[in-house]
C-alpha cells in the first residue's frame, strides 16, 4: 500500500483535474527524496484528512472523488441508508432533525469535518438531513468502499469515531442550548460556530434562515442582529453578515460555544500520525 502514496497525494491536489492525469511511474517517484511526501499532504483541504497518515491517507484517497457542492443541495436523507461520506475541503453543510413539517438545526460542517458519519453507529438509517447551506467543495467515498478501507487499516475507523463524538455532542448540546440559553446568546453563539466551520468572518444567510433554524421569532432575530450591529459586532449587508469584532461576539455567546469547541479541539488532537510530518 505504501507504494500508492504519491500517486494518491497527486490525486489529492487542489485541481480538480489532477485525478484524471495519467499517475506517473510510482517507482521513479520514490526514488525522490523522502521529505516531497509530507509536503504533498498540504494539497489535501479537509482537516480531518491532513491528519491522516500517509499510509491510511493513501488508503482512502484511491476511492476519494471530487465534488462540487451546490447550495441547497441534498446530501443525505432521514430513514435512509447512508450512501457516501463526504469529507468537506469547503463550503457548509447543516445537519438537521426534521419532523411534523419542523426543522432544527444540530450541527454544522465545515473543512474540519465530516458529513455522513452516522453510518458508523452500525448501518442504521440516517436520523438526520444533510443540506448544503454555503456552497463548496468536498471529496466523496461510498460508504462500502470505507468499509473495506476500515478492515484493513482500523486507525481511520479510529479517526473517524474520534470526530463523530465530538459531532454527537455538538448535536446533543445544540438541544440543550435551545431550551435554556436566550435569543443573544443562541444567535451569538451559531454565529461563532459557523465562522469557525468556514474560517471566515463573511456569512451568506438571512434573517429568515436563522430563525427556521434555531426556531426563533423572526422579528426577534432582526432585533437581536440590529443591536449586535449598533455594538459593532457584526455589519449587515444583502444576504450576508460580517463579524468584525470577534472577540466581543464570542463573549456574548453562551457555554455551549467553548463547549463545542472544545469537543472539537480534543478530537483533533487526539489524532496522531504514524509518521513525521519531516
Amino acid at each position: 500500500m505504501t507504494d500508492h502514496v504519491p500517486a494518491v497525494l497527486e490525486a489529492l491536489d487542489s485541481s480538480g483535474n489532477v485525478a484524471r492525469k495519467p499517475v506517473p511511474d510510482t517507482h521513479q517517484m520514490l526514488r525522490r527524496p523522502a521529505a516531497v511526501c509530507p509536503d504533498a499532504r498540504s494539497f489535501v483541504k479537509n482537516a480531518l484528512l491532513a491528519k491522516f497518515s500517509l499510509q491510511d491517507l493513501a488508503a482512502v484517497g484511491q476511492f476519494l472523488e471530487p465534488i462540487v457542492l451546490r447550495e441547497r443541495m441534498i446530501l443525505q436523507e432521514p430513514k435512509r441508508p447512508v450512501e457516501h461520506v463526504y469529507f468537506m475541503e469547503s463550503g457548509l453543510v447543516s445537519l438537521r432533525i426534521v419532523a411534523a413539517g419542523s426543522m432544527l438545526e444540530t450541527a454544522v460542517i465545515g473543512y474540519r469535518g465530516v458529513a455522513g458519519t452516522s453510518f458508523l453507529w452500525g448501518g442504521y438509517p440516517s436520523t438526520h438531513r444533510s443540506v448544503v447551506l454555503f456552497p463548496g467543495s468536498a471529496r466523496r467515498i461510498r460508504v462500502e468502499d470505507l468499509h473495506g478501507v476500515m478492515k484493513e487499516r482500523p486507525g481511520i475507523r479510529e479517526r473517524l469515531f474520534e470526530y463523530l463524538q465530538a459531532l454527537t455532542f455538538q448535536c446533543v448540546q445544540t438541544g440543550l442550548c435551545g431550551v435554556r440559553h436566550d435569543r443573544e446568546q443562541r444567535l451569538a453563539n451559531w454565529l461563532c460556530l459557523a465562522s469557525d466551520a468556514v474560517d471566515a468572518r463573511v456569512l451568506p444567510v438571512t434573517h429568515d434562515y436563522l430563525s427556521s433554524v434555531l426556531g426563533l421569532r423572526r422579528a426577534g432575530v432582526t432585533e437581536t442582529l440590529l443591536r449586535f450591529e449598533e455594538q459593532g459586532l457584526i455589519r449587515k449587508m444583502r444576504g450576508v453578515l460580517q463579524i468584525d469584532e470577534r472577540e466581543s461576539l464570542e463573549q456574548k455567546a453562551c457555554c455551549c460555544y467553548k463547549l463545542v469547541s472544545s469537543a472539537y479541539a480534543s478530537s483533533q488532537s487526539a489524532f496522531s500520525t504514524s509518521e513525521p510530518m519531516s
